[in-house]
């Protein structure tokens, strides 16, 4: 069954990446610097100090930044040219000792969990902010945080519970996609209008 603990990991580390790509990246790290898992691939790099302090430096700043309503918007849509190939590369990294045709596999469906996640966190996030109050958005955060913490773990240490929570988000992905996208959509509408608006405003300042 190590097939299936690897696939697990490649997958699920892929789908938190998604979630907090930082988060992921230092509790890899962290469990393999300490000997309290044995990472499987090329994840094994992910135990130097300076991966893992500069993961967990960017998770410190993605800490506040993700609490501080439509910050956490922008931060959200910059991500989404990171976290998305980076859980390709986490799936990727972690079967590099298999097959070639799995390797490729594993990069494209860990990349589509890892769109998948950030898709749904950034639609969910884009509805909190609408709420005139800060609360839900904190809260939002702090769930995210431990849920990207707490599925890592069960990606290295438990990943039969893993994958049944995988399936049970990939059924809750399909039934939610439509809205997920047209959530994003608005969202990269809004931060274009947001910077034209910027230059806009930039120019006036200028030529008055």
């Amino acid at each position: 069954m190590e097939w299936f603990s690897t696939l697990t990991l490649a997958l699920g580390s892929a789908w938190t990446s998604g979630i907090n790509l930082y988060a992921t990246v230092t509790v890899l790290g962290v469990l393999q610097k300490f000997g309290l898992a044995k990472l499987p691939g090329g994840l094994d790099v992910l135990d130097n100090w300076w991966i893992i302090g500069v993961a967990a430096f960017l998770y410190a700043v993605e800490f506040f930044a993700d609490k501080i309503p439509y910050v956490d918007s922008v931060w959200d849509v910059i991500h989404t040219f990171i976290r998305v190939p980076a859980g390709a590369i986490v799936a990727w990294a972690a079967v590099y000792d298999m097959d070639a045709t799995v390797m490729i596999v594993a990069a494209l469906v860990g990349g589509g969990l890892a769109l998948s996640s950030h898709g749904t966190k950034a639609a969910v996030r884009a509805g909190a902010n609408l709420s005139p109050e800060p609360v839900s958005n904190w809260t939002l955060s702090i769930v995210e945080d431990i849920i990207a913490f707490g599925g890592t773990l069960l990606a290295v240490l438990a990943p039969v519970v893993l994958a049944v929570f995988l399936l049970i988000f990939g059924a809750f992905f399909i039934w939610f996609a439509p809205k997920i996208f047209r959530a994003i959509r608005r969202l990269f509408s809004g931060m274009r209008a947001l910077f034209r608006g910027a230059g806009i405003k930039e120019v006036a300042r200028k030529a008055g």
